[in-house]
């Protein structure tokens, strides 16, 4: 792809260096943003800007928010004890999208992976088993994707869990084996949620 403007090339490398953008698509968005008014493409880029500067992790689920703890963690009308454990923020953004879950989450940062070199020290478990031993939490329903390496994280993680007081439950099979959550149809897997059942696997 040649361009007649340097600035322009540099932009569309700009927008083809994010996920899901191929150069064609990214040549668009540069484009679009050309023909509006430099008091719009600032606004847009400061908007960027004042996000990657300004967001952070929240400090109880890990979750993404603009302060300590994020509006999930803050909203009183949840049930605090209820905790859905998920391996990333997609995976929060997929179930809230469902409207059939009204508890807390926590973001574990990913699965157990020896392939990848992740073990537990590299995701946010000592956080959640703190927040068990706490005695603020009732039940921990694991969403992780059904793949061997979210088997072997929810074996891990109950085995963690099992010296509390906490009932331990998987999402029913609705999500078929080696599937990805994020990308499970709202209806599918919000009934998934609302027919958890107890793990087994982990209380031998």
């Amino acid at each position: 792809m040649n361009f007649s403007s340097k600035l322009i090339e540099e932009a569309v490398n700009a927008f083809a260096g994010l996920p899901g953008i191929g150069r064609k698509t990214a040549l668009r968005l540069v484009l679009h943003l050309v023909k509006q008014s430099p008091e719009v493409v600032e606004q847009f880029a400061q908007a960027m800007l004042k996000m990657r500067r300004n967001i952070r992790e929240c400090e109880r689920c890990h979750n993404i928010s603009d302060d300590k703890l994020c509006v999930i963690c803050t909203d009183r009308r949840r049930d605090q004890s209820l905790v859905c454990v998920v391996e990333g923020i997609r995976d929060v953004m997929a179930i809230e999208g469902t409207g059939q879950y009204r508890g807390l989450y926590h973001i574990l940062g990913g699965v157990i992976s020896p392939i990848e070199g992740i073990g537990p020290s590299d995701l946010n478990i000592d956080s959640l088993v703190q927040r068990a031993q706490a005695g603020e939490i009732r039940e921990v329903i694991m969403a992780i994707s059904p793949t061997i390496e979210g088997e072997t994280t929810i074996f891990y993680l109950s085995k963690k869990l099992r010296d509390t007081d906490v009932e331990v439950s998987t999402i029913a099979r609705g999500i078929s084996f080696g599937g990805d959550l994020e990308y499970a149809d709202e209806l599918t897997l919000g009934r998934s949620i609302v027919a958890r059942v107890p793990y087994k696997g982990g209380g031998e």
